[in-house]
């Protein structure tokens, strides 16, 4: 029977498992990964389950698509087609996780509804930040259950960060979670903005059904219901990001750079992301593109058929994740 996502500020069971999933991650070593054995420079240090998945993200922002390319213009899970798939594929490796540490195999994330903060203004003291949820802003986060206290070990500590160069490192010391709530951008994105997304249609002369999706060049300039989702586009001076990018940027801190999976928003985000996501392919079909007619030597690693960069290895493609609907569905669609 499928699983059922549901809104985090509605389901109350289905918070404090997340919140409890998360903390436990945090503390599981069991597969015995270590940071020399994931690359990350510094001595060789356990890795938390959890931080697996901050690390998974950060170096897949540096794997480029197609491979030998830039990373900073097309990569393995953004500024291209392969975004919606791949953050879908994390979500689902998350969810299994949290199901076994906890013991509850019938356990589904929740999502945070963002555009309906944004409706309200956009407030920094919303529900979802406050004690009983993930916490509110700061430097350290310094309430709710994400909170970092140096002389319990027990406590949410943040371990890997990136570099300048974007590249995954060792903190210097365990640390606090970073926010700067409305800093680097005043507001979040409302229903309206999701409603336009949704409404995309292409341009009369597209000849192609997928052409909904995206389209060539397939990266952040391309026209497409993807990109508009992504946040890429519609490209304003005056308002340069959009969606998903901003509310990454809204929150700030730690959602900021390759390693924003530190902060525990990031999956509850990500998984309002796959549930506008999903109310579209409702709306037109399970669309996908670029199929396996597009050269490798350019669309490598972001068509329908080509292996998901996943930390289980090659298995999982665009095409094998669009239909999800056997595993889990959500409580309400946009």
């Amino acid at each position: 029977m499928a699983l059922v996502r549901r809104n985090i500020l509605t389901d109350a069971g289905a918070r404090e498992d997340y919140v409890a999933g998360v903390l436990a991650l945090k503390q599981d070593h069991s597969a015995g990964v270590t940071t020399d054995r994931l690359g990350v420079p510094g001595p060789s240090v356990p890795v938390s389950t959890y931080d697996q998945f901050v690390i998974w993200h950060c170096w897949t922002m540096m794997t480029p698509v197609p491979p030998g390319g830039d990373p900073t213009r097309r990569n393995a899970a953004h500024r291209g087609p392969i975004f919606l798939p791949w953050h879908r594929v994390m979500l689902g490796l998350l969810e299994a996780r949290i199901q076994q540490v906890l013991g509850k195999p019938g356990f589904a994330l929740p999502y945070w509804d963002w555009s309906a903060e944004g409706d309200l203004g956009s407030p920094t003291d919303a529900a979802v930040f406050g004690p009983d949820y993930l916490g509110g802003d700061g430097d350290p986060v310094s309430t709710g259950r994400f909170a970092f206290d140096a002389a319990d070990a027990g406590s949410f500590a943040v371990r890997i960060e990136s570099d300048l160069s974007g590249m995954p490192v060792q903190t210097a010391r365990p640390r606090g979670l970073r926010r700067s709530f409305a800093v680097d951008w005043p507001t979040l994105p409302t229903g309206a903005d999701v409603k336009s997304a949704l409404a995309y249609q292409p341009p009369a002369s597209s000849t192609k059904a997928a052409d909904r999706y995206d389209t060539p060049a397939f990266d952040s300039s391309s026209k497409g219901f993807r990109n508009l989702l992504e946040g890429w586009l519609p490209r304003e001076p005056a308002r340069p990001v959009h969606l998903h990018n901003q509310v990454h940027v809204w929150i700030g801190g730690d959602m900021s750079p390759g390693t924003s999976p530190n902060d525990p928003v990031f999956f509850l985000h990500h998984c309002n992301v796959d549930r506008i996501w999903e109310g579209w392919m409702n709306r037109f079909g399970r669309l996908y593109a670029p199929d396996m007619s597009f050269p490798a030597a350019t669309f490598r690693g972001e068509r329908s058929g080509d292996p998901i960069v996943s930390p289980l290895g090659p298995g999982a493609t665009p095409a094998s994740v669009l239909d999800a609907s056997a595993l889990y569905t959500y409580d309400v669609l946009p």
